[in-house]
């Protein structure tokens, strides 16, 4: 063991090798081979869904065998008019694909730009190269942040600590020595070193876990599982329904074998909600498009969906509030410190690190002359967010080795220290302060910083995001807590805040309670936290989402990874470590915090848009199954063709929905999306069923003769696309000139068909008589009426 001269600091842990006696790494030669043999890092790229699996997604679906069969019979025993609703699916369907490869190609194109880039020692040189272009047995270097991205073994160790919590679950970093395992999935949290690739690709641990986990999916949300439990409701509606009408319109009935058939799947086809399904994937779509033209990627779609359902957002201080970069601003000797040896000895500190963080790149940038410094390193002790300062001992002229911490003030520091006082009065102005220690004790002992005698402080200025503070305004007038979770001092970060417009007392963490209720309440009180460690700011995300917050957590460094992952959305920045890049569920590729506010805009547009346009399938869906019922009971033809309800449908749910679920919406996301869709739809449909079969009724005792059944089916049509029309109009609000003028079309729409000769042949839509039309028309105008005070009831008694 190298000793230091007595008083003055610190012996060697970690060994500082000459660069050029590392490994040279794989030559060009040994890399092709191994390409030719298939040895390379080929695992699936995330967010990766390949053309064919998007094309039987949208094609093979429950629904889609449903209306093809009944597409496929009504082609052969009804006029071409009563087969547009196989079209409008096949359209549909079209549509959905197209949209969905769109996203995909969106998707892929931001997950080249936001891979990480591993660096490998090849020919003797470094050289970073694609995750996919890591082959078996090359030499992986890695630093403070990066990820591990394949298995290997430890090759060279410099202070090396990697973390496997991801894999392991155990909080605590693990010091790695030559020879030692590596697995990927793991990340480094200080030190750096290599390592050799010993499994690739799918052999590799993290890559067995992940590979199905990491693909595209449009699952796992509140609104598409609960669009997949109200899909289960309707198939099970849909059976005894759609039963009961076969037997009633084939068997008891005894008109013509073609009309019953045809009449038959008008009753069946329209319980289908299939747009439903399609416009949901097609928002989603869409939002991915749209943010991807921000630089947003959108590593999981639902991230859409979660990040606009976030009332708690919880922002690390440096990459996400400030800029990456700081500058030296000043520096304080202490105790009448030569400030020319301070300088000599922050520029050796600089020099002495490989990886440096922000705060030595500064002091890197302030004092660029540690290579040509007198002194030599001889150990290295690396930054860690736990311990909070790093170290190096240096040989100097006398041959004495002197070593030195650089680190938190009051960390390194006894709390009586007359030091902080100076430290507190910087910090209170917002600045960032560092301690240059000399160190008192060696390394390896259980307490390096014991003793520690200070020297100097450092003061650096962090670059404040120029759009940091109106992103929270933004934040702050939605409702969406924001709370500042930080590593450096209290008193630094609160004045940081307090500049941002975020007020209350900055809360040391170091004082917070450890039992789980205790710190619920506690952080549920504050704002602004400092001196938080990594697994501190897990905790704080678990004791928030315990109080049944949605919990969102944005950074950019290693020490947030824990956090990130934990937290209901991750979100990262491009230029934040790879591990942090990897568990993020969001990655802001231009770093721009400013962002969030058009993921949160179009998760809402995306939650607020499809809960609409649900409601109008599912109100279709509801009256068609009861005309079904009701058509059983009563023992009649059912009233409409398939050409009357693809016309309703159309005009009062398809094209209204795709104009309505691709709007701009800024509500606030609510929760419960089955129970509040379906408090509108089930008394709507009800409403409007029985309203339809009342006009039908009416009109089969007003008409008698061979073409009474035509406009007993032209009057039931009129009072059914008027209430629907109703429901449009209240879905549509509140109104602006564009929902104004998308309901009067669709009602310009269906007079037109009503009044052109050729379209009322087509359609088979002609009203017969005065005394029949008029009554449709009160019959809706009361179900109209009724709709409205029902709905302001269910509003009332009901709430969400």
């Amino acid at each position: 063991m190298t000793h230091i001269d007595s008083g003055a600091g610190l012996d060697p842990v970690h060994p500082v090798a000459p660069p050029s006696t590392g490994p040279a790494g794989l030559t060009r030669a040994e890399v092709a081979e191994r390409v030719a043999r298939g040895e390379v890092n080929d695992v699936p790229v995330r967010s990766s869904r390949s053309l064919g699996e998007i094309v039987r997604a949208n094609v093979f679906t429950r629904f889609n065998a449903i209306i093809g069969v009944l597409w496929v019979v009504t082609l052969f025993v009804a006029p071409i008019q009563d087969s547009l609703f196989g079209f409008v699916i096949l359209a549909n369907t079209g549509i959905g694909i197209v949209q969905e490869w769109r996203a995909k190609k969106t998707l892929d194109s931001l997950a080249v730009i936001g891979e990480a880039r591993p660096t490998v020692r090849r020919d003797g040189s470094a050289v970073r190269v694609p995750t996919s272009g890591i082959v078996l047995g090359d030499l992986v270097e890695i630093g403070p942040g990066d990820k591990i991205v394949v298995d290997g073994v430890c090759a060279e160790a410099d202070g090396l600590e990697v973390d496997e919590s991801l894999l392991t679950g155990e909080a605590d970093p693990v010091v790695k020595h030559p020879g030692e395992q590596v697995m990927s999935g793991s990340f480094v949290v200080a030190g750096g070193g290599a390592f050799q690739a010993t499994k690739v690709g799918r052999e590799a641990y993290a890559a067995q876990l992940a590979e199905e986990a990491s693909r595209f999916t449009l699952v796992h949300s509140e609104l598409r599982s609960g669009i997949s439990t109200i899909l289960k409701y309707v198939t099970w509606m849909m059976v005894p329904a759609a039963l009961g009408l076969v037997v009633t319109q084939l068997v008891v009935k005894s008109s013509d074998f073609k009309s019953s058939v045809a009449r038959t799947i008008a009753g069946i086809i329209p319980m289908v909600p299939e747009g439903l399904v399609l416009l949901t994937s097609v928002a989603f779509a869409i939002g991915v498009v749209r943010l991807g033209r921000k630089q947003c990627l959108v590593q999981e779609l639902p991230a859409i969906e979660g990040l606009a359902r976030v009332d708690t957002v919880c922002l690390d201080k440096t990459g996400t509030l400030t800029e990456g970069g700081m500058d030296v601003t000043g520096l304080k000797p202490l105790d009448g410190a030569d400030e020319g040896r301070v300088r000599e000895v922050l520029a050796a500190l600089g020099a002495s690190d490989p990886r440096p963080n922000a705060s030595l790149q500064a002091i890197i940038d302030a004092y660029p002359d540690g290579h040509s410094a007198d002194v030599r390193p001889v150990s290295t002790l690396p930054f860690s967010s736990a311990r909070k300062y790093s170290g190096a001992a240096f040989e100097e002229k006398d041959g004495k080795v002197a070593g030195w911490l650089l680190g938190a003030p009051d960390v390194l520091l006894a709390p009586d220290d007359p030091a902080l006082a100076e430290t507190g009065r910087l910090n209170e102005q917002g600045l960032r302060v560092l301690l240059l220690a000399r160190a008192a004790h060696d390394l390896d002992g259980p307490d390096p910083a014991r003793g520690a005698r200070p020297v100097a402080l450092v003061v650096l200025e962090q670059r404040l995001r120029p759009d940091a503070a109106k992103t929270l305004r933004y934040f702050a007038d939605q409702d969406v807590q924001a709370k500042v979770i930080s590593g450096d001092n209290a008193v630094s970060v609160g004045a940081v805040a307090h500049k941002l417009g975020l007020s209350g007392k900055a809360v040391d963490a170091r004082r917070l309670p450890a039992d789980p209720a205790d710190l619920a309440k506690a952080v549920d009180r504050a704002t602004v936290f400092g001196r938080v460690t990594p697994q501190q700011k897990r905790e704080m995300v678990g004791a928030l989402q315990s109080q049944g917050r949605t919990v969102a957590m944005t950074g950019d460094g290693v020490n947030d990874v824990l956090a990130l992952k934990d937290a209901d959305i991750g979100v990262s920045m491009g230029s934040g470590s790879e591990a942090t890049r990897a568990v993020a569920q969001i990655v802001l590729l231009n770093n721009s915090f400013a962002t969030l506010p058009s993921v949160v805009a179009e998760g809402r547009r995306v939650i607020g848009n499809i809960t609409r346009v649900a409601t109008l399938f599912l109100v279709k869906t509801v009256y068609s199954v009861l005309l079904a019922l009701l058509v059983v009971c009563w023992q009649v033809e059912y009233p409409f063709l398939p050409r009357h309800l693809t016309l309703l449908s159309t005009l009062t749910i398809g094209v209204p929905a795709f104009f309505l679920a691709l709007a701009p919406n800024t509500e606030r996301a609510r929760p419960h999306f089955v129970r509040r869709v379906m408090r509108y739809s089930i008394p709507g449909g009800l409403l409007a069923g029985v309203a339809t079969f009342v006009t039908y009724l009416l009109a089969r005792h007003h008409y008698t003769g061979a073409d009474a059944l035509a406009a007993e089916t032209s009057a039931a049509t009129l009072t059914l696309f008027l209430i629907s029309m109703w429901v449009l109009a209240i879905i549509a609000r509140p109104y602006t000139w564009w929902r104004l003028a998308l309901v009067a079309a669709m009602g310009v729409a269906f007079l037109f068909v009503l009044t052109v000769p050729w379209l009322q042949d087509f359609f088979a839509l002609r009203l017969v008589g005065n005394t029949m039309p008029w009554a449709a028309v009160g019959v809706a105008v009361v179900a109209a009426a009724a709709l409205e005070l029902v709905w302001r009831w269910v509003d009332r008694r009901f709430p969400v």
